[in-house]
């Protein structure tokens, strides 16, 4: 009989993870990963209702559960990587660090270790092609998450299970209610990980404060406003620009001085683009084309969507560049694109777009 770690979360995904695999005839051992910092007046990760649903679902199951802290980690790795990106003026992605270095980095070091596999509610699967596993993509395009999992590695790819990946949302949803979990019917999570009900920018602003600067049109070269630091801003932003005769986007940062130059209406040319390159490119299982063929048919994406953009990938040495079959809107440094197969059934791996 495999020995199981869960990783749960308060949420129904997860809940239903613990479900499945009891019905299958495990006895999965339960783990809740802390990752807020008590107290901390800019990260409001409070974990008070998580911790009761889970533990209310592992007692329903009569299972053991473990709090994990790895709070001190996560600021160490992740938030702090997220900082230093925004104050570059890029756009970092912290749940794609979160679960390479937290979910199955650390916890993996300090507990994961002594299992045979991981199991978690992500929406991804995994695939045994050519005797090597792959990380796949979820029954569900809305909820896929495989571009949150891109820069994972082999080792912990091979030792993940994604029990509700083959699955639709609402078919989890019905499991759940039929089970008669005690979160059956709690709304799914949103935004950033460990900012709970923060702000996004009331928690950039305690760590790089405010600093006036212009918001100039893009065409014309006329300040048409102001804003209080590049760092609360991200290329293809359109809401919050705080601008009349919208729509308004940004479509370029001055960071050395502090200007945002923005673009008006929905179809300027300023704002799309068809091509961008990606750094420290990084496979999660390998190459999967042939060697040599240093251009291929592909499927990517650059922000968390249910579309599968289709696109031509050229491999110079470390770079890569990506040609898209259609406009992109607010191709940002700094953010991951993810590179698919040509069917979008396996996410090959991940770059930096710069």
């Amino acid at each position: 009989m495999k020995n199981i770690a869960a990783l749960v979360s308060g949420g129904v995904d997860s809940s239903v993870v613990v479900h499945l695999l009891c019905e299958q005839g495990y006895k999965p051992s339960l783990f809740y990963i802390k990752i807020g910092m008590d107290g901390a007046e800019y990260m409001d990760c409070s974990a008070e209702e998580d911790i009761e649903l889970a533990t209310a679902t592992a007692r329903r199951y009569g299972l053991p559960l473990e709090i994990v802290d790895l709070h001190r980690e996560y600021w160490d790795n992740v938030a702090a990587y997220a900082i230093d990106k925004i104050r570059k003026g890029q756009t970092p992605n912290p749940d794609v660090m979160c679960n390479k270095l937290i979910k199955f980095g650390c916890f993996e070091q300090r507990v994961g270790k002594d299992f045979d596999f991981t199991a978690t509610g992500h929406y991804a699967t995994t695939l045994l092609r050519d005797r090597k596993i792959w990380l796949g993509t979820a029954k569900d395009p809305v909820k896929d998450q495989t571009d949150f999992l891109a820069q994972i590695d082999y080792l912990q790819v091979s030792k993940l299970m994604f029990p509700i990946g083959h699955l639709m949302k609402h078919e989890v949803r019905e499991i759940a209610q039929n089970a008669k979990l005690p979160n059956a019917r709690r709304k799914d999570s949103q935004g950033i990980c460990f900012l709970g009900k923060i702000n996004y920018n009331d928690f950039v602003r305690r760590f790089l404060g405010e600093k006036e600067g212009a918001v100039v049109e893009w065409e014309t070269g006329k300040r048409i406003g102001t804003h209080r630091g590049y760092w609360f801003h991200t290329i293809g932003q359109r809401k919050g620009l705080g601008l009349g005769g919208g729509p308004w986007f940004v479509i370029k940062k001055n960071i050395e001085e502090n200007i945002i130059y923005v673009s008006h209406g929905y179809d300027t040319e300023a704002q799309y683009g068809t091509e961008f390159s990606l750094s420290d490119f990084h496979f999660i299982t390998g190459n999967p084309w042939e060697e040599g063929s240093n251009e291929v048919n592909i499927t990517f994406k650059i922000r968390h969507t249910p579309e599968f953009i289709k696109g031509r990938l050229v491999r110079k040495g470390n770079t890569c560049h990506v040609l898209s079959s259609e406009k992109l809107q607010g191709i940002a440094p700094g953010q991951f694109g993810v590179i698919y197969d040509e069917k979008a059934e396996v996410c090959v791996g991940s770059g930096v777009v710069i």
